[in-house]
């Protein structure tokens, strides 16, 4: 029997009875972090971090959670449990798993690069390690964070200075706060979207600084928006919503970014590739530092980094889950724009 198991409810541990990041209801679920392709309601016991629980029984409702803060070891049915940062969103974690000796990670969804918001990511040793691979190919390498907020700083300014409103798009959960975090406040005004409003006071209420923002509410006016940056969530563009802030300009935040055209498909102006997952590079990285000898690729593009990894001699399998990654941020058209390019395995991987 293995240590862990990928079933129809999601990856379950017999020996413990009880579920990681399950996708449907069941008895006992251990989550790593609140996007809705991780937490789902239903669940009869919700375990995760501390500082994941606020947002956590924010969007589920939920009257109760046990937390357990990171790196202590909760022990179910003599089997070993503890939350390690991921370095995704704010409480977000992986989860190790030991019994007789055997260690297995799971990771849920993480980045190698600290983006300060998040809790950095920790390497946590194991046998078995459980990866996605949302950006698992070679043209997906980010650059640093800093040289894309200068960017978004000057886009902003530029917009204010040609008299249009700068909108841009981003994940509600965890990237609108990291762009909050990041972006020069001082520059004017930040607006933003009710849905982003909402789990931004979840954050502050548990002591997460943010800059100033204001909401926009059906008694804003025009003259409000003006030189403004606003943040809102991907289903916001092409919406009515967004017509209000006219003259704007448009820009997205997203991993999809990275692809030429992508951009031109959501009709956006500009295209920050800023994602809260691993890239290529890092995504290699965490499988050799792990020493794992065998992994599970889950969500993205899980067939083909499974092949890379099993032709670089690591044991590698993918299995089908309902995780997401960025799917939410999707461009349409984006599966079509990676053929086009013809990115593959044969590319210049140092690239």
């Amino acid at each position: 029997m293995a240590l862990l198991e990928f079933t129809g409810s999601g990856i379950y541990c017999p020996q413990a009875n009880v579920y990681l990041d399950p996708w449907k209801p069941v008895d006992r679920a251990l989550i790593t972090h609140g996007h809705s392709d991780h937490a789902s309601w239903g669940h009869k016991y919700y375990l995760c971090t501390s500082s994941a629980a606020p947002v956590i029984r924010h969007r589920l409702k939920l009257d109760t959670i046990e937390t357990a803060d990171y790196g202590k070891p909760v022990y179910i049915a003599g089997v070993q449990f503890s939350f390690h940062p991921a370095g995704h969103i704010p409480g977000s974690a992986q989860i190790r798993v030991e019994h007789n000796g055997e260690v297995w990670v799971f990771t849920g969804d993480y980045k190698l690069e600290p983006d300060g918001l998040s809790e950095p990511f920790e390497l946590v040793k194991c046998h078995t390690f459980i990866t996605e691979s949302t950006f698992g190919l070679p043209v997906y390498n980010w650059r640093p964070q800093r040289e894309i907020f200068d960017e978004i700083n000057a886009w902003w300014r530029q917009n204010q200075a040609e008299g249009k409103v700068s909108v841009l798009a981003g994940y509600t959960l965890g990237k609108s706060q990291r762009l909050l975090r990041n972006i020069d406040s001082s520059i004017g005004k930040i607006i933003v979207h009710g849905a982003v409003d909402a789990v931004n006071q979840v954050m502050r209420q548990q002591g997460i600084s943010l800059p100033e923002t204001h909401r926009v509410t059906k008694e804003s006016k025009k003259q409000d928006f003006a030189g403004a940056l606003v943040l809102c969530p991907p289903s916001a563009v092409g919406s009515p919503w967004i017509r209000r802030f006219l003259p704007y300009s448009l820009g997205i935040a997203s991993g999809w970014m990275r692809l030429r055209g992508a951009r031109r498909r959501r009709g956006a102006d500009r295209g920050f590739a800023l994602s809260d997952h691993v890239d290529w590079k890092s995504l290699n990285t965490a499988v050799k530092e792990t020493g794992a000898e065998r992994v599970f690729v889950t969500h993205g593009y899980s067939e083909v980094f499974s092949h890379w990894l099993n032709e670089t001699g690591i044991e590698a399998h993918p299995v089908k889950t309902t995780y997401e990654g960025e799917l939410g941020e999707m461009i349409e058209g984006t599966d079509k724009a990676v053929t086009e390019e013809g990115i593959s395995l044969a590319d210049n991987i140092e690239s």
